[in-house]
């Protein structure tokens, strides 16, 4: 049995990077972790191939030597996925798929063969049992929440890692808070489920011996979601990482709680995380409360993000406007706000319902929406009635990426950012680095509206903490994508 997995173009987003991964001399920004997963547990005797089309074109003839494809994609992967779909039909092959696109609409994919759903651990080797004899439904879903204790180790050596900027690993699933837009309590649960320690150090020693020695992304939703299970689990990786000599720098997503936790923020830094995405949301209290956020609500934000910034984390956040309770002063508040903490990657979006939410449940009830979410943050849609009007609501949103991706909102921001950061990460400087920060003094700070703002950014901080420099240049290249993607936003509206 010939197999080929196809992971369907992602789009340029907010996240993509793909304005800058040039500057490293890279393809794509993350590989896809669900696939390589998958790919681990097929029968052993299937033939393998994976197809990236982030990183190469699908080719007809990788098409035709398979016998079975399995695609996977996420919400904003729709409509790459549904052309992949019908390629292979084209071609009479059977196509498998599943992913978050499909277990959101299957109905917009009628031409699968099999729609293996919801987590793999459970449903696909009912599938692959049935198959082997013959007898496979069509569709295979479960809520069963599965021990991922049962996850094999990624198979590595279906991608070349030179083409991508950071690789990915899991820890755990689920997130005990349940913030009414959020569909990772429908997909994962509110109980999170961990990895051993012994578990976790073996996924990273199978990237360690692949040969990687740079960026690891904690995929997790919420990585401190059981937060006595992660310290032991960071106290092991502390020890691994200094017995290795710090190959892996890491980073996460996580609740603000996390700045409650002297000692989880000093075991995460000793293990050499170095950023942190925090859904931070709003400063409305308000807005937050209506989502259910009331981690936040009940905290001052701008006090937790210093806390962990002052930790040696880099807090990168996410923003949304849209909700019931903002009024036209939100706009003011979230660029105040965003530009007070210096939180440099600012994740701005519009609230959408994604399918199957308490919030998409609610807006229906209501009769308020209007559509399917994109899946994109950051695309200037919604996809209900809000209570603003529309029109206010989509020119202040536009405002606020206007302001605080414009050259001088971001590089305050930086400034103000450095100022508070105790860099504690333990980094190998790469010629792919020195590369980056040569082609950033001729591409930024020579042609670029920002050339004053760089310039002024990277010698007050060669002076005043020269351990921060690598990040100020890094956030300085990321200046171009995050322009980019604000500025096609704007041209839309």
């Amino acid at each position: 049995m010939n197999v080929l997995l196809v992971y369907p173009r992602y789009p340029e987003t907010f996240w993509s990077f793909s304005n800058v991964l040039s500057f490293i001399s890279k393809k794509a920004a993350f590989p896809p972790l669900g696939l390589l997963t998958i790919a681990a547990m097929l029968p052993e005797a299937w033939n393998r191939r994976l197809v990236d089309a982030n990183v190469a074109p699908l080719r007809d003839e990788d098409l035709a030597w398979a016998d079975l494809v399995m695609i996977s994609a996420m919400l904003i992967q729709v409509e790459p996925a549904r052309e992949i779909v019908a390629r292979a039909k084209a071609l009479g092959k059977t196509v498998v798929a599943g992913g978050p696109a499909f277990n959101a609409q299957p109905e917009l994919f009628p031409e699968v063969d099999h729609l293996v759903l919801n987590e793999a651990e459970v449903t696909l080797p009912l599938f692959l049992a049935e198959f082997g004899r013959g007898v496979a439904e069509r569709i295979y879903a479960s809520k069963e929440r599965p021990d991922i204790a049962l996850t094999p180790v990624p198979d590595w050596s279906l991608i070349d890692m030179k083409q991508y900027a950071t690789m990915s690993v899991q820890y755990s699933r689920g997130c005990p808070f349940n913030c009414e837009f959020c569909d990772i309590v429908i997909m994962n649960g509110r109980t999170p489920r961990t990895k051993s320690p012994e578990q976790m150090l073996t996924e990273l020693q199978a990237l360690y011996d692949a040969g990687w020695r740079s960026t690891v992304f904690v995929v997790d939703d919420n990585f401190i979601g059981n937060t006595v299970r992660v310290k032991g689990m960071l106290r092991a990786l502390v020890d691994w990482q200094k017995a290795r000599g710090y190959p892996f720098t890491f980073l996460t997503e996580a609740s603000t709680n996390l700045a409650d936790d002297q000692e989880l923020m000093g075991l995460m830094s000793a293990a050499n995380f170095s950023k942190v995405f925090l859904g931070i949301e709003t400063p409305s209290v308000e807005s937050l409360k209506e989502c259910g956020k009331h981690q936040n609500a009940t905290r001052n934000l701008a006090e937790a993000v210093r806390t962990i910034q002052s930790q040696g984390l880099q807090v990168m956040g996410g923003f949304i406007v849209g909700f019931d309770h903002d009024t036209e002063r939100i706009f003011e508040s979230q660029i105040g706000f965003i530009q007070k903490v210096g939180v440099v990657t600012a994740m701005v979006g519009l609230l959408n319902a994604i399918p199957g939410t308490r919030l998409w449940h609610r807006l229906k009830a209501e009769g308020r929406l209007l559509g399917e979410a994109t899946g994109e943050n950051t695309d200037g849609t919604i996809n209900f009635v809000p209570r603003m009007d529309r029109e206010t609501l989509l020119a202040g949103y536009r405002k606020i990426l206007a302001t605080i991706y414009s050259p001088k909102h971001y590089y305050r921001r930086v400034s103000t950012f450095i100022a508070n950061y105790n860099p504690t990460v333990r980094r190998r400087l790469t010629f792919e680095e020195l590369r980056a920060f040569a082609k950033s003094t001729v591409r930024i700070g020579l042609v670029s509206r920002a050339s004053l703002q760089y310039w002024k950014l990277l010698i007050k901080t060669a002076l005043t903490k020269r351990q921060a420099l690598p990040t100020a240049v890094e956030l300085a290249i990321y200046w171009l994508h995050f322009n980019k993607v604000a500025r096609r936003v704007m041209q839309r509206g």
